[in-house]
């Protein structure tokens, strides 16, 4: 029997009356904090809007998967059980991986005439937008089907500040958030302003036309630029520093 098990509390919901569980296979699937809840305050009709992300199963007797068009396959990296210090982490505190190993490509797709191959070869290391794809339990290990788009951009090194982005998107140092007010006031943690400002370490190679050219962005690294508030993807450098992979489309203005 399938159990949803809500990690805010303790309650412990049967699947076998919810109609959105119908085809689930035996397994355990977490959902994300809801805050409190009420004892009697679940309903079928609270679950209409859940979205049940849980990975599919591959049978063993299947050795491989080939993905098709502009599909990858992406072997997701292991989430760190352990901090720095080597503090163990609960399963709550952990954070889940945004990347991973290239195994596949499809083909590659067709825009009008032009058949254009996927960028991304088989052994990239490569970061992905967090809610992108279809999760695939194959060979033990877990794995990401996902459209080429869903990339986020190619890691070289170990540190996200080397991150190349790809296609249309455009990778940012976030501005430092202020301490102070305009009156000297020192601001707590919780009160500093969400920075929306950065400068631009890197950008992709553009977007693709009708037939199938790239057209650059319109931005350029050394820019310093204000972009959406809650666009793209954070990230954080070895050394503490903030980043931001977002699409040219989230950035609003270029500013000197």
């Amino acid at each position: 029997m399938a159990t949803s098990q809500l990690t805010a509390s303790s309650v412990t919901i049967s699947a076998r009356n919810l109609a959105s569980f119908e085809g689930l296979r035996p397994s355990t699937v977490k959902f994300s904090s809801f805050g409190t809840i009420k004892p009697g305050a679940l309903t079928h009709r609270s679950f209409k809007s859940l979205v049940v992300r849980a990975a599919t199963v591959v049978a063993p007797k299947y050795t491989s998967i080939k993905p098709l068009g502009d599909r990858v396959l992406v072997k997701i990296k292991e989430t760190e059980q352990k901090t720095e210090g080597g503090i163990l982490l609960p399963t709550t505190a952990q954070s889940k991986p945004q990347g991973g190993e290239v195994i596949a490509v499809g083909e590659g797709k067709t825009i009008g005439k032009t058949k254009l191959e996927i960028s991304v070869k088989t052994g990239a290391q490569v970061v992905y937008s967090k809610y992108a794809g279809t999760e695939v339990e194959f060979n033990g290990s877990n794995h990401l089907i996902l459209k080429e788009d869903d990339i986020v951009g190619i890691l070289e090194t170990d540190d996200i500040k080397d991150l190349k982005p790809l296609n249309d998107r455009v990778f940012i140092k976030v501005a430092e958030a202020e301490e102070k007010t305009a009156g000297g006031l020192l601001l707590t943690e919780a009160s500093k302003e969400k920075p929306s400002i950065g400068s631009v370490i890197a950008v992709g190679p553009g977007t693709l036309d009708e037939e199938g050219n790239r057209k650059p962005l319109s931005v350029a690294p050394g820019n310093t630029v204000l972009y959406s508030k809650f666009a793209g993807n954070d990230f954080k450098g070895s050394d503490g520093t903030n980043y931001i992979a977002l699409r040219a489309s989230d950035v609003m203005a270029v500013l000197s």
